[in-house]
């Protein structure tokens, strides 16, 4: 476990991954820039008061308003974003630890649900940080906990169906959930890093993939983990 969470570190930095960061990045931050600039403008158009000293205070207000709002927003949009690569970068890692075991893609809409339920439970995630930090004391276990629980799951199955059916995949997720929760901590510690937390995508990818390939079932389909 510790082993492919540190081997999945380190091919988050490899050119492919980088390639893929870079351009979710890019597209994220391009995006928001320009729904900042054009709520901005709509809030200037119509929050108008007689006074121009207030118009100002207002803009002003309204713009830092929506500036910490779409910050809020890169970390699951950019997941929005790195979700339609992800397919891609799981190739990837099984072609370098795994040559002969390599999965295909799921099927287009199925790809298709799995970016946005990445970016559903990416926007929950946020908001239960948000939330528990009102919450002194049992913050970070509720934290921890509730990331650990979620995105490991969800990346779990990201790795699993390109190998097996989705009936299959819980099955397996199921007999094996208390080892996909520990290795989910590893992902919620990353997400718990502000700035750092943009690589969980692909961290994610990269380290499920190698704990799918450990527990992986025999073809008598007994499930064998390699703890």
């Amino acid at each position: 476990m510790f082993s492919d969470a540190v081997a999945a570190f380190n091919q988050i930095f490899t050119p492919p991954f980088r390639k893929v960061l870079i351009q979710s990045l890019a597209l994220t931050l391009g995006v928001l820039a320009l729904v900042w600039v054009g709520l901005g403008r709509l809030a200037a158009t119509y929050m108008t008061t007689p006074w121009p000293w207030l118009d100002t205070l207002i803009a002003i207000a309204a713009a830092l308003g929506l500036l910490v709002g779409l910050i809020f927003l890169v970390a699951p949009v950019s997941a929005l974003v790195a979700g339609f690569y992800l397919d891609e970068l799981a190739q990837t890692v099984e072609r370098s630890i795994a040559p002969d075991d390599v999965g295909s893609a799921p099927p287009g809409g199925q790809a298709m649900w799995l970016a946005l339920k990445f970016t559903a439970v990416s926007v929950l995630v946020n908001l239960l940080a948000l939330a528990l930090l009102l919450l002194p004391g049992i913050n970070l276990i509720a934290f921890f906990g509730a990331n650990a629980y979620l995105l490991g799951r969800e990346y779990f199955e990201l790795a699993a169906l390109r190998h097996r059916p989705i009936e299959e995949v819980r099955t397996l997720r199921k007999a094996h959930g208390l080892y996909l929760f520990v290795c989910g901590l590893f992902i919620a510690a990353l997400v718990a890093i502000p700035v750092a937390n943009l690589l969980t995508p692909l961290f994610a990818t990269a380290f499920m993939v190698r704990v799918h390939q450990r527990i992986a079932p025999r073809k008598n389909g007994i499930v064998q983990a390699a703890l």
